[in-house]
């Protein structure tokens, strides 16, 4: 087993699973496992991650029931985490607007903090293939998060992100419950509070080509709320 685990949650990404996975065990030299977490695709994305585990060792298959969320998903991944014993937990989109070949640089990085967020804003901007206002929206509601939370992160929405487990340990994971944006700054906002060290890393961040983006209104203002719930949270130590 190795000491890292890739968590890649998935609803409907077949076409980009089938990609992912080869591209993870090229560029990372098959030192780390992939932990798909898949809610129950009718697409058989299961099914195609099950092939490569015919031939892969180091691919696991979370399959649950139902569509419950990134959240969700990302905690199911982080239990499975905990219980076996990774010292370094990634999370990783499915549809390779986060490049593989970065894996190695996160390694690099994680050496000397706790968590690594891989930023599209932290040294210029740094989005392919987005149109204007979705690449607006994105800008804005991280300007809004760090003036909101206090947080000294350009990109706290980010999703490509890598995790010492003493991180994970200390975040009481029963607790979390949102998803999407929401679910990245709550991580990330429970582990500046808590005092760990904390970096950005830049990264390219392009556009998914296959499938479709789990982008919604209501995912945008779940984490419009949130900042203020984690700051109010904070004020009266209940986090």
């Amino acid at each position: 087993m190795a000491e890292t685990l890739i968590i890649i949650p998935t609803y409907n990404e077949s076409e980009n699973i089938a990609k992912i996975i080869p591209a993870i065990l090229k560029y990372s030299k098959g030192e780390v496992d992939i932990a798909v977490v898949d809610d129950n695709s009718p697409d058989g994305t299961a099914d195609v991650v099950r092939n490569f585990q015919k031939e892969h060792e180091n691919i696991i298959l979370i399959n649950r029931l139902k569509k419950e969320g990134l959240g969700k998903a990302y905690v199911a991944g982080f239990e499975y985490a905990l219980k076996n014993g990774y010292e370094f937990i990634f999370e990783m989109d499915a549809d390779y607007s986060h490049d593989p070949k970065e894996i190695n640089n996160f390694l690099k990085k994680i050496k000397d903090f706790d968590l690594v967020i891989g930023s599209r804003y932290v040294q210029g901007v740094r989005v392919l293939n987005w149109p204007l206002r979705r690449l607006f929206l994105s800008v804005f509601a991280n300007l809004y998060t760090k003036i909101i939370t206090g947080m000294p992160i350009y990109d706290a929405t980010g999703g490509f992100k890598c995790f010492r487990r003493k991180v994970l340990e200390s975040i009481d994971l029963r607790k979390i419950k949102s998803n999407g944006y929401a679910f990245q700054i709550e991580m990330n906002y429970k582990a500046f509070k808590k005092g760990f060290k904390i970096t950005e890393m830049p990264i390219v961040f392009v556009d998914r080509i296959k499938g479709h983006s789990k982008m919604s209104r209501k995912i945008v203002w779940e984490a419009a709320w949130m900042v203020w719930k984690l700051r109010i949270k904070s004020l009266f130590n209940l986090l």
